[in-house]
This record gives C-alpha cells, structure tokens and sequence, in this order.
C-alpha cells in the first residue's frame, strides 16, 4: 500500500510540475491583496496623507466613508493663510469658499492646497466632467482662479455632483431598498416578541438551525407568520442574507430596546413628582438573590399607578448589600431620595428594622420617607407567627393542624359510608376549620371550633386508635390522643384563643379601604390595653378557665409548686422551675411580650398619627372625617414640601374646600381618598387648591399594601423556571420589565423600539 501511495504521489507532482513549465509564459501565480487596518475613531483628517479608498477592505469602506462625512471636511477656518505670488501680485486662499462651498471643500495646512472630500470618497468615472485629480491626489493651489471650483462641480451630471449624490444615499439608509427590507423584517420579529413578551414564553429553542424541529417559539412564531401572510414572506426571502436578524443576540438585544423604552416611558410618566418606593427581596429557580423595587407615584390623571422599575441582582441580603444595589439604580434612572415620600415592606428585618434596616438608612437620608408595615400581610397570621418563636406554641400549632387533617378525613370517610349528609350548610357544626396563611382570621376560627368540639374530636379519635385501617392510622390516633389530653395543649389551646380573639377585630379592619383607618387605629390602641391589662390582671382568670376545661374533659393537672418536667428532654440540661413559673413566665408573659413588640414595630406613634390624619381626607358621607388641626398636623410632618408660609396658607385654603366639597354634588357620592383625587383633576379644583391637593397626593402615595411585590415574584417564577433557570440577570429583568408592565409596552410604537435597537449597539447598517 505505501508503495502504490508513493508511486501515485510521484505521478500527480510530475503531471503539476509539466502543467507548470507548459503555462509559466501565460499564468502567474495569484497574490493576494493586503488591505489595510483601520481604526475608526483615528482616521488621518490630512487630506494630503489619507490612503485611497480602494486601499481599505470592501466589507468596511461605507464605514469608512460614514466616518469621514460625520467628521466633515477639514477646515481650518482660524489659520493664518500664507501668500503666494501669480505674476506680480500676491494671492492666498480665502476663508470665505469655505463658506460657500463648505459641504465638500478641504484645506491642508502643510502644502496650502484645496481638496474635494466627496470625490475623494465616492469618485466614479462617469459624468460629464470627469477630471479633478488636483482636488483628490495633489491638490488645487490657483487661488486667483476661483472659477475653477465651480468647474470642479460642474452640471447636474458631473462627477463631483454624482459622487455628492452617492455620499448623501450612503447617509440617508432608510431610503435603500435594502434597509427598508431590513427595517420590516425588523418590525414584524418585534411583533413577534411582544406576543412572547406578553404571554411570558420562552423565545429559544434547543436548536435554532434551519433543519432543527426545535427551533424555539420566537422562529416557529415568524415562520407561521410567513406562511400566512405572503408580504411578510416575501419581506424575509428578499432581505439580505448577511442580516442576522433573527440571530439569539439580536433577539436580546431587541427585548433590552423595548424593556429600555418602556422603562423610559415610566420615568417620564413620574417626572420630577413625588414617589414612595416599595421593596422586596426574594430568590429565584437558580437560587440567586435578587430585589425588586418598584415606584408608587400619582399620574397626571390623580390616579394612584404602582410600576415595576427593576429587578437587581444583590450578593446577598444584607441591608448594606440592598442599600447600595437601591443607590446604584437611582442613579441608573437618574431618581433621587430627596424625592422618597413612603416605604412599603414585607416586615422581614433586614427591611424594616428600627436601627439598621433599609428603611432606617433611607429616613436618615430623609425623614418625610415614611415606613407604613404591609396592610395585606395579615396580623394574626403575623402574631401567630411571633408565637411561634416559643417551642411549646410552635408544637401546638403544628398539632392543630395534624388534628384538623386527621378529623377532616374522619367526615369524608362517613359522608362516602352515607353516615352523614353533605349539602350547602349540613354538618359545618361538626367540622373543625382548617387553618391557612392566605384565609383571614381562620386561626382564630380553628381554635375556636377545637374549644367548642373537644370532645367529639377525642371520641373520633378514639374509633380511629381501636378500627383504624392500618397500624400506622392507630398509632397516630393515639399519639394525637396523649398529646390533646394534656394540660400543656389545653393551656396553649386557651391562651392563644385568648389572645387572638383580642386582635381579631383588628385583623379584620386592616384588610378593609382607607375609611376604616381611624377604627383601625383606634383598634391599635384599644390592643395594646387589652394585651397589657392581660398580661397584669388576668392571670388567675386564664388559669381558672384551663383548670375547669381539664375537670370537665378529664384531663389531669399538674401540681403548679412542683418542678416543671419537659417531656422528651433531658433533665439536667433544664433550669429547676415550678410548673407556675413555666406556665406563667415562660410562655404567658413571653407570648404576650412578643406581640406587644410586633404591634410597636408596625404602628408606631408617628405611623398611627400620619394614618388617623390621612383618613380625615376621606370623601365618604359627605367628608365626616374631616379635622382640620389633624390635616394641618399632616402637612407639618412633611417639612420638604410645607415650609411656614404654606402652612398659613393651608389653614384658610382647608376651610374654602371643606365648604366647596359639601356643596358641590360631583362629590356626594366619592367614597374613598383615591376617587377624590381623579374628582379633584377632573373638576380642575386641584388648581384651585393646590396644597389640599398636595396633602391627598402624600396619602395616596403611602403604600400601605404590597400587592404588586408578589406579583413581581409570580411573574418571575413564570419568566424563569426550571426549564429556563439559567437566564441571565439583565434577560429577566428585561422580559418582567415588558410581561408586567404590558399596558405601558403596548403603548411604544415599534419606530421607538427599532431606533432604540440601533443604539444598543453598533450595527453595520443604520435603519
């Protein structure tokens, strides 16, 4: 074999070198041209020293040649021009032609001479005139023949008007064909991405070859649109090939021009107005930290508008770490503190802590930046949850729901056997009310029927622990049996009972519109009493009503002077206390404590004051909330924008309005302090009393519920998921950018959105 190899080898060189001797007179071997290198940005201006035209590389001479005509002609109109001498008198150029011809006219200082610069760029060899090597290559220094220029230029065919014509074409892209192609295409694929955009899909595919059956819904979307619309087929087949623009980095760079376009059109919208700021922090499918903000402000309209600004990737969630990430984004959307009228939170303690939270760090910045706790992370879902800082009531709670599991199966296994009936209202007295996090008050409601249906819950358990169907069913029933005949869970039972029965009412008004503000208020206080005359008189009544329970149900009481045993721990790792003290010191104080602290964080005195002052603002039953002190109180804790001469003039503005409101029968029927604002611009009476105006627009601006911060995080657990968990962190907060804010999106018109894709990054071709 590497015989036959070698003997064929030999062959095919003898064969090419007698090619070779046979055609040496007739064929030379073919160089290939060098072509320089260019920097753009340091093109030679000389125009003595350029290089030709033909000297740079085809692909990037219109790059070139853009250059040089953004850049202009050269003209040193400040130069001190030399004489030269024609016959006997002396001659130098004059600044003036740059004046009359200075859209193409050059000067070269070292050799004094004159040049074309757009026959230099476009020179062709047609047109009536085709001569003006002087102005290209060695220059034009007759200064006393000034005639020749406008022979330069020549008739509307010349060259230099020819070469002037394609120098403004190669300026004015959107009028070539091949751009207009470009720019439809263009058009139609951001149609295609706000459909994704909108629904939240997914635009790559796992392969996007022409061959692939997956090639994503951004493609598959253009190609269904191809072939029902035979323009837009015709649009792509005819555009250029070299045109990637459906390439991945085009479709990205699309989606940042519209998520930028449409963030530009929120910050316009807000202006230099007022806003308060709602944050939240969270982790995505990736288990990276990321922080939402988003900006609550008052439209031109007097409608309240909550909109999503960012979603921002922090290291971690320290407040120091979400308080530079909050500066680096005002910055970015050029948004100001000074301007921060409210705080909205979810009550986690790097947020909302007293001393070190981000919400200090901001009022330290500016005091008028209020910090109202969420109204719609319900309280008794809160205390229950500062309860459960003690272990006991954290085993307590997780028993109820054991209990109001297993019963529920009890009543579905007798409705299947027709034991019992089912129908609207049958058989509720008998069911024990599961408890959640997103159903208001119903903690209180579990415990309340477990108080009442004791006995029928043990009885049911009890049949489970003798005919339960296996053994793991029997052995639960009875550890649930020795647990619920306790004293320990009848005390927890009871106390908790007590203590959210005390805030129920309170739980509930919170969750209802501003007119129930000042009865929630008063609510706090009337709390904070009924806590504290718990905490010191009711002891022994609480007590007393355990030891009756226990009797009643049989349950054995412990002796209150002998030690306290926990069960399941170790005896001498316990401190020797009396069952009184554990009972008393141990859970009843602590549990109270801690919901006294939980109250003092959500309403302090000032946030109770600023609420009960912004509900006297409140339209309903002919403005009956209505407190003048209270108001003129409001706008003194809001120094930045009430100084001491509106305040005088607040005074007597409060009682004009108050007359007007009440005679005026467009507002008889307003009900809420947002109805009044849009009432007040639509009547134009915002103009008539600006600093009332002002006042609803700071109450207004007062978020008191984080709504959209949850559907922030809905929205991003549909954008990223687990199929598309390795999305960077500037694609998602692009694509939740336009998936919430929809309306705002829908809004831009697609010529916005194609110039703000020019200038995300340079392209070869202007649109």
């Amino acid at each position: 074999m590497d015989k036959f190899l070698k003997r064929k080898t030999m062959v095919e060189e003898s064969s090419s070198s007698q090619r070779t001797s046979n055609n040496q007179d007739t064929v030379q071997p073919e160089t290939k041209k060098r072509f320089l290198d260019v920097d753009l940005r340091n093109l030679p201006a000389d125009p003595s020293i350029r290089p030709k035209i033909s000297e740079y590389h085809p692909n990037i001479r219109d790059e070139i040649r853009r250059a040089y005509l953004q850049k202009g002609p050269c003209q040193s109109r400040k130069h001190n021009f030399p004489q030269r001498k024609f016959g006997n008198t002396m001659r130098r150029f004059n600044p003036e032609w740059f004046t009359e011809f200075g859209n193409w006219l050059e000067y070269n200082i070292s050799k004094d001479a004159i040049y074309c610069l757009c026959c230099y760029l476009m020179r062709t060899k047609s047109g009536e005139q085709e001569s003006g090597d002087a102005f290209i290559v060695g220059g034009f220094t007759n200064w006393k023949k000034k005639e020749r220029l406008g022979v330069h230029i020549g008739g509307s065919n010349s060259s230099h008007n020819e070469a002037w014509a394609n120098c403004e074409a190669l300026m004015k892209q959107d009028r070539h064909i091949e751009v207009a192609l470009a720019k439809i295409q263009l058009i139609v694929e951001v149609d295609c991405i706000r459909f994704l955009l909108h629904q939240g899909l997914a635009f790559r595919g796992h392969d996007e070859s022409n061959n692939s059956t997956n090639q994503g819904n951004f493609l598959e979307l253009l190609k269904f649109l191809c072939v029902h619309n035979e323009t837009i087929d015709r649009v792509c087949k005819n555009a250029c090939k070299n045109v990637k623009l459906t390439s991945p980095d085009i479709q990205k760079d699309i989606v940042c021009a519209v998520a930028s376009e449409t963030t530009c059109s929120i910050i316009n919208d807000l202006g230099n107005d007022l806003f308060a700021i709602l944050v939240d922090e969270s982790r995505d499918i990736s288990v990276k930290e990321q922080m939402a903000v988003v900006l609550r402000y008052m439209d031109k309209k007097g409608e309240v508008i909550e909109r999503f600004l960012s979603l921002v990737h922090v290291s971690d969630t320290s407040t120091t770490s979400l308080k530079i990430a909050l500066d680096s984004l005002f910055v970015k959307y050029g948004l100001t503190f000074s301007r921060i009228r409210g705080q909205g939170y979810d009550g986690a303690g790097n947020m909302q802590g007293e001393f070190n939270g981000l919400k200090s760090l901001i009022l330290k910045e500016n005091q008028s930046a209020f910090y109202i706790h969420c109204f719609a992370h319900q309280l008794q879902l809160a205390l229950v949850a500062i309860a459960k800082k003690q272990v006991e009531i954290a085993s307590f709670f997780n028993l109820v729901v054991t209990l109001t599991n297993v019963h529920a199966n009890v009543i579905r296994e007798e409705l299947e056997n027709g034991e019992i009936l089912s129908g609207r209202g049958l058989n509720q007295e008998i069911t024990l009310k599961r408890s959640g996090d997103t159903c208001w008050g119903s903690h209180y409601s579990t415990l309340l029927k477990l108080v009442s249906m004791f006995s029928s819950v043990v009885e049911a358990l009890e049949i489970i622990e003798e005919d339960g169907i296996n053994s793991e069913q029997r052995a639960e029933a009875h550890s649930l049996l020795c647990s619920m005949q306790s004293f320990e869970f009848i005390f927890n039972l009871h106390l908790m009972r007590k203590v959210l029965g005390i805030t129920h009412e309170l739980s509930q008004a919170l969750q209802r519109d501003d007119q129930d503000i000042v009865n929630a208020m008063s609510l706090v206080k009337v709390f904070k009493t009924r806590l504290q005359l718990l905490r010191d008189n009711e002891w022994d009544t609480l007590l007393e009503k355990v030891f009756g329970f226990c009797e009643k149900h049989e349950v054995a009481i412990p002796n209150m002077d002998k030690n306290f045993i926990a069960p399941g721990r170790s005896r001498r790792k316990l401190p020797q206390v009396s069952n009184l003290h554990n009972f008393q010191v141990e859970i009843f104080y602590q549990v109270i404590d801690w919901q006294f602290k939980e109250l003092n964080d959500r309403f302090s005195e000032i946030n109770t004051e600023l609420l009960i002052c912004v509900a006297c603002l409140s339209p309903r039953d002919s403005f009956s909330s209505f407190d003048k002190k209270k108001l003129v109180y409001l706008a003194k804790l809001y120094p930045r924008d009430f100084f001491s001469v509106e305040l005088l003039a607040l005074d007597a503005q409060l009682e004009n309005y108050i007359l007007d409101m009440r005679s005026d029968f467009d507002f008889d029927e307003l009900t809420s302090i947002s109805e009044l604002s849009k009432k007040l611009v639509k009547t134009r009476k915002h103009i008539v009393y600006p600093l009332v105006y002002l006042l609803v627009k700071l109450a207004l601006i007062l978020p008191v519920a984080t709504a959209t911060m949850e559907r922030t995080f809905s929205a991003m657990n549909i954008i990223k998921n687990k199929l598309r968990n390795c999305m960077g962190d500037e694609w998602l907060n692009d694509c939740l950018i336009t998936y919430l804010e929809r309306d705002v999106f829908d809004t831009i018109e697609n010529e916005k959105i194609v110039q703000q894709f020019q200038n995300v990054s340079t392209r070869c071709g202007q649109l």
